[in-house]
């Protein structure tokens, strides 16, 4: 019994030492936190604490992306992004992609500058979301421009004569589900596509009339859809200057009192896997492994395997 008053004691006193030690590991986390956020600008811009100028890339054939949109629609309310540079490397993609592209960056661009960077090419749609850039940069030897629209399909009816197969269809109108690629295409089907193809076409170069401020006509090749280097490029007013992303800095410091010395970030889109529950499984299974598959998800959205899912629709892309 004569022990039992020592024994509180002793759990009082190390009642209090735990919660002392608890109180100094809670400091210390914190005052970590709060030197590493105060000596490293870009820990700090990454979490949203200090400013920053924001970075993409956008390769590969490019599409109407609800996660690229999303990316942007936050770039657009962080209040930290004092800039944003756009790295293009894609021969074009969907019009309407493009167009999702270039309207997503306008909407950046009204209250920051966006500098647009071309790599190796920035053709069709492409060059179409860079014109939404204040300021355009490209290599000397960047493939750009073609500006234009295109569509594509495969016309099959002859194949299914030899085969012996015969295509039935009832429809609403002549013009119904016009253009096919299990008949030829008549002069009135021909008239009525042609005449959706010169209105986006004429749209596309309204649209870089606006932003470029150049006379299409006095620009060779310019409305027959003819691509440029970057040497060329700037000679017709079609980018602003030869370069690579320390050109991008000095403008932004030089034009728009941007502080060269602010962190770039780097954002990225996250990759929705195809496929459905599969295709999620698919990335988890591969991920018990320390596999990663989204950059191999990413790089088949972007090649030519997508053609056949866009037979039949308007293109902006350059072939090479």
């Amino acid at each position: 019994m004569s022990e039992q008053p020592e024994f509180i004691l002793d759990r009082r006193k190390l009642k209090k030492k735990l919660v002392l030690w608890r109180f100094l590991a809670i400091f210390a986390v914190i005052a970590g936190l709060f030197s590493l956020v105060s000596f490293n600008k870009e820990f700090a811009a990454k979490l949203g604490m200090a400013d920053q100028i924001a970075r993409i890339e956008v390769s590969g054939v490019i599409l109407e992306d609800k996660a690229r949109a999303q990316m942007l629609k936050k770039i657009a309310a962080d209040k930290s992004v004092k800039a944003l540079i756009v790295h293009f490397n894609s021969p074009g993609g969907t019009t309407t992609g493009g167009e999702a592209l270039y309207q997503d960056l306008r909407r950046i661009a009204k209250d920051r500058p966006v500098v647009a960077l071309f790599g190796t090419m920035a053709t069709s749609a492409a060059y179409m979301s860079g014109v939404a850039a204040e300021h355009i940069i490209a290599r000397s030897n960047s493939i750009t421009g073609s500006v234009g629209v295109i569509m594509q399909w495969a016309e099959v009816s002859n194949m299914m004569d030899k085969l012996g197969v015969k295509m039935n269809e009832m429809k609403s109108g002549d013009l119904k589900a016009v253009p096919s690629p299990f008949q030829p295409l008549d002069e009135f089907g021909r008239s009525s596509t042609q005449k959706m193809i010169a209105d986006s076409h004429k749209w596309f170069v309204d649209l870089v009339v606006k932003r470029r401020n150049i006379q299409p006509t006095q620009i060779p090749g310019f409305m027959e859809g003819s691509i440029y280097s970057g040497r060329q490029a700037l000679q017709y007013g079609l980018i602003d200057e030869i370069g690579s992303e320390e050109q991008a800095l000095n403008w932004l410091s030089k034009a728009k009192k941007i502080p060269n010395y602010l962190p770039i970030i780097d954002w990225t889109q996250e990759i929705q896997p195809s496929g459905g529950i599969i295709g999620r499984a698919s990335l988890y299974i591969a991920g018990l492994f320390g596999l990663d598959l989204k950059p191999y998800l990413q790089n088949m959205s972007q090649t030519g395997l997508i053609s056949a899912r866009h037979s039949g629709k308007l293109i902006s892309k350059w072939h090479p």
